[in-house]
C-alpha cells in the first residue's frame, strides 16, 4: 500500500529545497546551490522510499536509489548524476574539507547549474515513478 501523505511531505520538501538552490545560484552562492541540489535529490528519493514504506536512511543519493524495488528501473545516467551530487554533501559546507581556503572559493556557476540540472532530473524521475506506481499515465 502506498503512503501518499508521506510521499507528498518529502517531495514538497524536495521541491522547496530545489527552489532555494536556484536562489543561491542567482546570488552567486554556488557551494550552497550545489549542496541544496544534493539535498533536493536526496529528499526526492526518500519521498519514493517512504511512500513505498521502505527504510530511507543515509545521505548518499546513489545508494538510496539502490534501495528501491528492482522493478523501478534506474537508468545509468541517473546513477551517475546521483554520484556527482553525492560529492557535494560535505565539502560544499566545511572549510576543513579543503587543505586551504573555504568552500565558497571552490565552486563555480557551472558546478551549481549542473547540480541543479541533475537534481531536477532525479526529482522528475521520482515523480514519474510515483505516477507509474499509482497506475497513472505520465
Amino acid at each position: 500500500m502506498l503512503d501518499e501523505d508521506e510521499y507528498a511531505r518529502w517531495i514538497r520538501s524536495s521541491k522547496g529545497t530545489l527552489r532555494s538552490a536556484k536562489g543561491d545560484l542567482d546570488r552567486g552562492d554556488y557551494n550552497w546551490a550545489c549542496f541544496k541540489a544534493q539535498q533536493a535529490a536526496e529528499f526526492a528519493v526518500k519521498a519514493l522510499l517512504h511512500g513505498l514504506g521502505l527504510h530511507a536512511y543515509g545521505h548518499s543519493v546513489s545508494r538510496l536509489l539502490t534501495k528501491l524495488p528492482k522493478d523501478l528501473v534506474v537508468r545509468e545516467n541517473l546513477i551517475q548524476a546521483a554520484k556527482t551530487l553525492d560529492k557535494y554533501y560535505v565539502p560544499t559546507r566545511y572549510p576543513n574539507a579543503w587543505a586551504e581556503g573555504i568552500p565558497e572559493e571552490y565552486y563555480t556557476r557551472e558546478d551549481a547549474e549542473k547540480s541543479i540540472k541533475y537534481a531536477e532530473e532525479i526529482i522528475g524521475w521520482v515523480e514519474e515513478s510515483w505516477k507509474l506506481l499509482k497506475g497513472e499515465k505520465s
